[in-house]
């Protein structure tokens, strides 16, 4: 993470160096703003990794049970495929 004071920079050079690293604007050594870099997101990607709404169905869906491939496909009715010992 890169730190510059807003009196010493640009737009332009934070937005650049943002690509790279996360930039934290400074005025009188105090954070004032956060930049980061999208280069090469779509709308639809930078409006989901903002979305606190979207953070928290991720996290509820990571702490519920999971199944293993045997276990859902039994829980399904299917059948595995066979294997050849060949």
């Amino acid at each position: 993470m890169k730190t510059v004071d807003i009196g010493q920079t640009n737009l332009d050079v934070c937005v650049n160096d943002a690509q790279s690293e996360r930039v934290v604007v400074t005025r009188g050594g105090a954070p004032v703003a956060l930049v980061i870099g999208v280069q090469g997101l779509d709308e639809e990607q930078i409006a989901l990794g903002t979305s606190e709404q979207f953070w928290r169905l991720i996290s509820e869906r990571r702490n519920e049970k999971t199944l293993s491939r045997d276990a859902l496909e039994a829980k399904l009715g299917l059948q595995p495929p066979s294997r050849d010992p060949a």
